[in-house]
């Protein structure tokens, strides 16, 4: 358990998706809907970077909420996103971003607080509200309650199935519960992150357990 812990706490130096992209994740209506579009750009077939770039692309053009998003035109949402080098799936993306921002507006006011209020802390019904937004499926809200148990702390310790996969890669438990002991309860959702990059190869197993067992 001691050396498991020691390597949770290096995992946990890790940044999350969501701060890659610049996002400063709070329960409030902008920050959630900046999570949203991460995780629509994240949902494609496309590395998992591409996506974070593109991400900061359109946050810098200014459409961090779902009123500017909407506001602008699908030909600026294609280029911020060919800015961020999201060049495969830029036409079809800018009309989802488009109709998903119209979506929020429409149903949630704007604001996926109510959202989380609608589906109560019950991690199925939230993923069934999330995958009615284009291009979101249950990996993309998969990806939504990973990052989002950090300011919704009901939902901890949410651990899908790459956050998992991870987990066993490094020898670490293999349910939540479990990987929950090994750090803070905050620190949960950061945990998680970095085990996925673990799953998808963007960090290497090898290289952590070395740099556990230097320290």
């Amino acid at each position: 358990m001691a050396d498991q812990r020691k390597m949770a706490r290096v995992l946990l130096t890790r940044r999350t998706y969501a701060e890659e992209a610049g996002i400063s994740l709070a329960d409030r209506p902008a920050p959630l809907y900046q999570l949203l579009v991460l995780v629509t750009l994240l949902s494609t077939r496309i590395r998992a970077q591409v996506g974070v770039a593109a991400a900061r692309e359109l946050f810098a053009a200014g459409y961090r909420t779902p009123q500017a998003m909407e506001a602008a035109s699908w030909q600026e949402r294609v280029d911020a996103l060919g800015r961020g080098h999201y060049r495969r799936y830029d036409e079809r993306t800018a009309t989802m971003l488009g109709t998903g921002a119209r979506l929020c507006l429409d149903r949630w006011h704007g604001d996926l607080r109510r959202l989380h209020q609608e589906a109560g802390d019950e991690p199925a019904a939230l993923r069934r509200l999330l995958t009615e937004f284009p291009g979101i499926g249950p990996t993309g809200a998969d990806i939504f309650l990973r990052e989002v148990q950090t300011v919704w702390p009901q939902l901890r310790p949410y651990a899908d199935r790459r956050a998992v996969a991870g987990a066993r890669r490094l020898g670490l438990p293999a349910t939540p519960d479990r990987l929950a002991r090994l750090v803070d309860e905050v620190d949960f959702g950061r945990l998680a992150s970095a085990l996925v990059r673990v799953a998808l190869g963007e960090e290497s197993a090898g290289q952590i357990t070395r740099s556990v067992a230097a320290r």
